[in-house]
């Protein structure tokens, strides 16, 4: 079950395409796996128009309001329906994650999987001019060392559960966190976890061992 979503201030600027490129993407890839965000969307699409139109001139005759009605109710186009089950998924050692619509433009544009520390892996994306994000999946015990974010982090459940210290997130989920937050991702799913994320700066370790690894977090998550 879906319990993290973006504000409704967040996804009022997505809806206005006010919204900056990185969380427009990850706003997008949730409401394409949340049907109550892409109701909302919908619904604040509609409520936009409508206060656009309000500037727009009356006397279009009788057929200009059917008309438009008739535009709003159109359905979205198809998308990338048409795609492969190889272009709509990405694999890791035989197992495949099908990935939410706005994401499977990036499927080959992500590199190799690399194993991280212990049962954590990675697999960078290039996303051009949005920068890079990665893929990271968490077997079952795998964990990311206790961090906080000198940037900020998007980070989107694509497939199973985590936590975190601070709550359990779920298939869909989608979080924004920055130098507020101290948490330590982990997965005890059977299925382990799969997230993509998103981090403008590196991470910053706070516990242990790790925090070794403050002068290269840059080579780890970018």
């Amino acid at each position: 079950m879906i319990n993290f979503h973006p504000s409704t201030q967040q996804l009022d600027d997505f809806v206005a395409g006010n919204c900056e490129p990185t969380l427009a993407l990850m706003i997008s890839a949730h409401a394409d796996m949340c049907s109550h965000c892409m109701a909302k969307c919908q619904q604040l699409q509609n409520i936009q128009s409508v206060g656009a139109m309000s500037d727009v001139p009356t006397d279009h005759g009788p057929d200009f309001s059917a008309m438009m009605a008739r535009i709003v109710q159109m359905p979205s186009a198809p998308g990338l329906t048409t795609l492969s089950a190889k272009q709509a998924s990405i694999e890791l050692d035989g197992k495949q994650f099908v990935l939410p619509r706005a994401l499977r433009p990036y499927v080959k544009k992500t590199g190799d999987w690399s194993r991280l520390v212990g049962k954590l892996w990675q697999a960078p994306v290039d996303m051009g001019d949005l920068g890079r994000a990665n893929f990271i999946y968490m077997e079952k015990g795998g964990k990311v060392p206790e961090h906080t974010h000198m940037g900020t982090e998007i980070t989107l459940v694509i497939d199973g559960q985590y936590s975190d210290g601070m709550a359990h997130y779920d298939c869909g989920d989608l979080t924004v966190l920055d130098g507020q937050h101290k948490h330590l991702p982990h997965s005890e799913a059977d299925e382990g976890c799969l997230v993509f994320s998103i981090v403008d700066k590196p991470l910053f370790f706070t516990a242990g061992i790790a925090r070794l690894l403050n002068p290269f977090s840059n080579l780890f998550f970018k």
